[in-house]
C-alpha cells in the first residue's frame, strides 16, 4: 500500500527503512529462538513519529521489489506518512536487521546487518526526485545515509545545505562507525552537520567521533547552524539557538536560559524513565523536538518536549512508539522545574488516563 499525503507537507525524511528482527528473549543472537517482525530507520522513524502526532510527513527511500519491501512501504504508509516518493528497486535487496534485546551501549549487544547492496544503497542525486525532497518546512537527515554507499554520500552532500527559500534542513549526527569502515566519517559527519540549518548530536558520539567533550566545545566546531541540539543521555540536552531567534520573555521550559555572544543556551534535564527496552530513544527525541519547532514553541519547550517523546520510546518493547497526546505532553511540558525534575514515567504514561508517578 502506498500513501499520498494531500496539500503542504511539513517534514519530508530520507533514508534508509529496514526490515527488522526483534528477539523473542533475551541473550546472544547464537541462542534466541525465534523473532518478532518490525521496521526500523532512522529517518523512518521520525517520519511514522510526528505523522502519529498529526504532522503531515513524507518518507523518501528505495526499497526492493521484493516482499520486505512490501511490508516497509505498507507499514509506514499505516502510520499517515506520504511514501509515494518511495522507489521500487527491482535488480537490489531490502535491507534487514537482526539484534538483541540489550542495550545498544553494552558490550553484550549484537546487530547483524543484511544491507550491503541494498536498493537504498542506490539512492543518489540522480535517483531520488528532488521535487518530492524539497517539498516540505523540514528536510530531515541522518549521517546513516552517508555511510551506504558514494551515491548516497553524494545525494547527502546535496541535500546538506542551507538554501534561500528551501526547508530548514534538520540532521542527526548518527555516527555509526561499523557502517564507514574507514576514518572517513568523521570528516564527513563535521561537513554535513555544518551545512544544515538544525544538527542534533550526542555528546558520547561527538567525542568519538570528532574528539570534541562537551556541550560547549561542540557548539564550538559546529558554528554555522541556527540551532545545535546536545543530547547528553539521563543527563538531560543542552540547545544553542542564535541569538536573533531568542525568545524576549522567559523560557518556561528552560531550566537554565543564559546568553553568549552569539547564541541563547537552553539546558533541560531528562525526566526519570523506567526503561522497557533502551532503543528508538534518539530518532523520537528529534521527532519531538521537530513538532515543538514546527508548532513555535520556545527553545526550553522543544527540549522538554523532545524529553518526552523519548520516553515514550523507552517505554515500549520496539524502536517506535506512538508519541504522547499533543495535550497530555502539553501539559507536562509546562510544569514548573521543581515538578519537572519529580516526573518519572514508566511503561502506560502516555495513556490519558495513566498517572505519571511521582516521589
Amino acid at each position: 500500500m502506498t500513501a499520498s499525503v494531500h496539500g503542504p507537507v511539513d517534514v519530508v525524511c530520507l533514508g534508509e527503512s529496514m526490515v527488522t528482527f526483534l528477539p523473542t528473549q533475551a541473550g546472544r543472537l547464537a541462542d534466541v529462538p525465534s523473532f518478532v517482525r518490525g521496521i526500523g530507520g532512522a529517518e523512518s522513524n521520525v517520519a511514522c513519529a510526528l505523522a502519529a502526532a498529526g504532522h503531515r510527513t513524507r518518507w523518501v527511500g528505495r526499497v526492493g521489489a521484493d516482499g520486505f519491501g512490501d511490508h516497509l512501504v505498507s507499514a509506514i504508509a499505516a502510520y499517515g506518512v506520504d511514501t509515494s516518493a518511495v522507489a521500487r528497486d527491482p535488480e537490489r535487496p531490502t535491507g534487514v536487521y537482526f539484534r538483541t534485546a540489550t542495550d545498544r551501549a553494552t558490550d553484550a549487544h549484537e546487530v547483524v546487518y543484511y544491507r550491503a547492496g541494498s536498493a537504498a544503497s542506490a539512492m543518489s542525486p540522480h535517483t531520488v526526485p528532488s521535487g518530492a525532497i524539497r517539498s516540505g518546512r523540514v528536510l530531515h537527515l541522518s549521517g546513516i545515509t552517508a555511510a551506504l554507499s558514494p551515491d548516497c554520500l553524494a545525494l547527502m552532500r546535496d541535500l546538506a545545505t542551507r538554501r534561500d527559500g528551501g526547508p530548514l534542513v534538520s540532521f542527526d549526527v548518527n555516527h555509526r562507525p561499523g557502517l564507514w569502515g574507514d576514518p572517513s566519517a568523521a570528516g564527513v559527519l563535521l561537513e554535513l552537520a555544518r551545512g544544515a540549518d538544525i544538527v542534533f548530536v550526542g555528546e558520547d558520539e561527538a567525542e568519538q567521533a570528532w574528539g570534541v567533550r562537551g556541550a560547549d566545545a561542540i557548539r564550538a566546531a559546529l558554528p554555522e547552524p541556527s540551532v545545535v541540539v546536545v543530547k547528553r543521555g539521563a543527563a538531560g540536552a543542552v540547545s544553542f539557538t542564535r541569538r536573533p531567534e531568542r525568545h524576549s520573555a522567559p523560557d518556561p521550559g528552560a531550566v537554565t536560559d543564559t546568553d553568549t555572544d552569539a547564541d541563547t543556551v537552553t539546558t533541560v534535564p531528562a525526566p526519570r524513565v523506567t526503561v522497557t527496552a533502551p532503543v528508538g530513544a534518539g530518532d523520537a527525541f528529534a521527532a519531538g523536538f521537530l513538532s515543538a519547532t514546527l508548532r513555535g514553541l520556545t527553545a526550553g519547550q522543544r527540549l522538554r518536549h523532545g524529553h518526552l517523546w523519548a520516553a515514550a520510546a523507552l517505554t515500549v518493547p520496539g524502536d517506535l512508539a506512538a508519541p504522547p497526546a499533543a495535550g497530555h505532553a502539553d501539559r507536562l511540558a509546562a510544569l514548573d522545574d521543581e515538578a519537572w525534575g519529580r516526573l518519572h514515567l514508566g511503561p502506560g504514561w502516555t495513556g490519558e488516563d495513566q498517572e505519571v508517578r511521582t516521589p
